[in-house]
């Protein structure tokens, strides 16, 4: 980890008068945070007030002012005693329907829990002894670590992420990819992937958690989608999704099935007979109240903002970036480069940065701006 010892005052956002967060601009009547019909980037920037040069959104994101008051109210109310629980459960559905918007699938399709290994590890379970699972390296553990550890005979062959399509073949059961690489940022051809594995009758998980929130994603294809909300959808940590095909959710088992999987949750808390819920919530872990109530409001409010925009956004800072380095555009928000002594030109200055796999990271998003890019510029020409 890069990280500053110097501090600094928030950055200036260009705000209007009257209240610093909510303006007039984002706050509407469908919702208290955001208007309808979208949202500028340069207004919703007003809602980040970043105290760092903020740059490590690969290992948490920041959340905005509305995600991060409505958690403290409802600290608030949990500290006096001063309301009953169920209305923090309303957070928990609001997020649902916004992820299922996030990734184009129907609600009924996404289940909530609290990581992303937890949700990949059912799929892992599920597979018979003997499977083989076709996956890349270097692959994040969440993803990786619940097939290798089932030791049941399941052969897991780990190829490069561009090579993962051509590796599919007639004895592959399941194809584990990123879709955005924690390491180094690099993509994977998620439609070539899916192809190759319905060319073979695989299945195909992917984890989404460095790409949810940033680069647009159909799920509808996809059997199994997982994503840790905590990084690009700026959220606390603690919430996540998964996403699953009907013909699937019916073979899989829910294993961490507890109350809040039962078709009417306030009617399954005591004794058999089992009543799960129809669709994906049978695959719900009971939620952590708090995190969902920051989770909520940041999704709709990105939703609002629009993930083609920050796409565009992202990508335009990155390569920028790049382009300031030397080195070719890219298509991820992600920047790994190798930079002779990056770290010690990077101490002490207000740069969160993070160093993975032996090169400086640097990750791009939505409260990031063109003055970002010229200051680390100039702090790495120094």
């Amino acid at each position: 980890m890069i990280s500053c010892t110097q501090s600094s005052p928030p950055r200036a956002r260009g705000t209007s008068g009257g209240d610093p967060y909510f303006t007039p601009d984002l706050v509407g009547t469908r919702s208290p945070y955001v208007r309808v019909g979208g949202v500028r980037i340069e207004d919703a920037q007003r809602l980040w007030q970043p105290e760092t040069l903020y740059l490590n959104t690969a290992s948490y994101g920041l959340p905005p002012a509305l995600a991060w008051d409505a958690l403290q109210a409802v600290l608030a109310d949990w500290r006096g005693g001063r309301t009953s629980w169920e209305g923090w459960g309303d957070s928990t559905e609001s997020a649902r329907a916004s992820f299922a918007r996030l990734v184009g699938v129907p609600t009924e399709w996404i289940a909530v829990g609290a990581n992303t290994s937890s949700m990949v590890g059912l799929v892992a379970a599920w597979l018979p002894d003997g499977a083989r699972v076709v996956s890349t390296e270097p692959e994040f553990t969440s993803l990786l670590w619940p097939f290798l550890a089932q030791e049941r005979g399941i052969d897991v062959k780990c190829v490069p992420v561009a090579g993962l399509p051509d590796a599919v073949d007639e004895r592959t059961d399941v194809v584990a990819v990123s879709a955005v690489q924690s390491s180094d940022g690099e993509l994977a051809d998620l439609d070539a992937v899916i192809d190759a594995a319905a060319a073979h009758d695989a299945r195909v998980v992917v984890d989404a958690t460095q790409a949810c929130g940033w680069l647009p994603l159909d799920a509808s294809r996809i059997d199994v989608l997982a994503c840790s909300a905590y990084k690009w959808l700026c959220s606390p940590r603690g919430t996540a999704f998964m996403s699953v095909r009907p013909e699937l959710r019916d073979e899989l088992t829910p294993h961490g099935a507890g109350w809040y999987a039962g078709e009417d949750p306030h009617a399954s808390y005591y004794g058999a007979p089992l009543r799960l819920a129809s669709d994906a919530r049978r695959f719900d872990l009971s939620p952590a109240w708090f995190p969902w109530v920051g989770t909520a409001p940041t999704l709709e409010l990105l939703l609002e903002i629009g993930i083609e925009a920050i796409h565009e956004h992202n990508l335009r800072l990155a390569n920028r970036f790049r382009a300031g380095l030397g080195l070719p555009p890219g298509d991820s928000a992600i920047v790994s480069a190798e930079l002779a002594e990056a770290e010690e030109r990077l101490q002490g200055t207000r740069v969160m940065a993070a160093a993975r796999a032996g090169l400086l990271r640097t990750s791009w998003h939505v409260y990031n701006t063109d003055e970002d890019v010229e200051e680390l510029l100039a702090l790495l020409a120094r």
